[in-house]
């Protein structure tokens, strides 16, 4: 035993002083293999002696013909880049959103779009339709006897909701969503029903998937523009008045988070640089003497067009910089332009500014 202890340290030894090449080398009984593959070459396939029966033979680690050559030198490695994520094709245009017992269908389309496949749905299933606004996107409908419905659709709903009752009133609405050219589909039920609205949402989820594979079509009504300026695709009413003081204000008939995304939209789309926002204030820091961030060109922005040319022009002067705030009452939002969160902007240029916006918010 002692005898092996001394030759083991006597081999260390030796191998440490001969640096471990013809252990670890080129050369080394346990060289590094790792780029072996790199050298490997095509060789002419086996050949069977004549006379001798064969089966096809398929190499079983097969050499690309278009593989590059090697840039990296022997020895090195460069880490391959990673393939670009891809976004499936085929995702739905159509999904279920729940929050609570509130649940509604969220659409990759206008709600222009969205409006004939929707009436056909409860027209073709029996319901009574008793009033259609197409121009809002309004629907009202119901069954006095339950028989009326078409028969495989009135089984599905009594196979999910308990308690189904034999005489309901249902109203649809159709707006568009937060995000651009996205709509929501809600269906509210009297007497209320959670489950019966979910059953509902279900199936008109699948009706406007089938409609959309077969090509779908679009409401002219639904899309024209009304004599009031609204536009049935657009965020919520929007109109431009003054409060008591003379202070322009813009009022929106609209949640906080759509007012909030359309806002947004309308200063890009308007021109208007976004400095900065802080959301949960409702306001949005902006400058008018520079164009929008995203704009390719380096231009000045459309406010300074209001200056003469004799007049010296900074477009980092305070007097550019304001505050656009989206105020909450109730179901409307109010926006107005601030200079501070004490100080009023000008009359002129909030004028200017609220108008350029509502242009946009539609």
């Amino acid at each position: 035993m002692k005898h092996l202890a001394k030759l083991s340290v006597l081999t260390l030894a030796i191998a440490g002083a001969s640096g471990c090449g013809w252990i670890y080398g080129e050369k080394g009984y346990f060289r590094d293999r790792s780029d072996d593959y790199l050298k490997d070459r095509v060789v002419a396939p086996m050949q069977v002696p004549a006379g001798q029966e064969t089966r096809p033979l398929d190499p079983l680690l097969a050499i690309p013909s278009n593989v590059s050559l090697p840039t990296t030198k022997p020895g090195e490695y460069e880490v391959p880049r990673p393939t670009a994520m891809r976004i499936k094709e085929n995702s739905s245009e159509f999904s279920l959103q729940k929050q609570g017992e509130r649940r509604w269908v969220i659409a990759q389309r206008l709600p222009s779009e969205l409006w004939p496949a929707t009436r056909q749905f409860f027209d073709d299933n029996g319901f009574n339709l008793t009033r259609e606004r197409p121009q809002t996107g309004e629907l009202d409908a119901s069954w006095v006897e339950l028989s009326q419905l078409n028969s495989a659709l009135q089984s599905r709903l009594q196979s999910r909701v308990q308690n189904l009752s034999p005489t309901q009133h249902l109203a649809v609405r159709i707006e568009p969503g937060v995000q651009r050219n996205t709509s929501e589909i809600h269906v509210t039920a009297a007497p209320s029903s959670a489950s019966l609205e979910g059953a509902l949402l279900d199936e008109l989820m699948l009706a406007l998937a089938r409609n959309e594979e077969r090509g779908g079509s679009v409401s002219l009504l639904a899309g024209n523009q009304q004599p009031s300026g609204q536009f049935f695709d657009s965020p919520g009413r929007v109109n431009y008045s003054e409060d008591g003081n003379g202070m322009p204000l813009l009022n929106l008939d609209s949640d906080f988070n759509r007012a909030w995304s359309s806002v947004g939209r309308a200063l890009e789309e308007a021109d208007i640089r976004v400095d900065d926002l802080n959301r949960t204030q409702g306001i949005y820091y902006i400058n008018i003497a520079e164009g929008s961030r995203k704009k390719a060109e380096e231009k000045k922005g459309w406010f300074s067009g209001m200056f003469s040319s004799d007049e010296k022009y900074d477009e980092n002067t305070p007097g550019e910089r304001y505050q656009l705030r989206l105020t909450q009452y109730g179901e409307r939002i109010q926006i107005n332009l601030e200079k501070s969160i004490e100080t009023a902007a000008p009359v002129d240029v909030s004028r200017e500014v609220l108008q350029r916006i509502q242009e946009y918010l539609y």
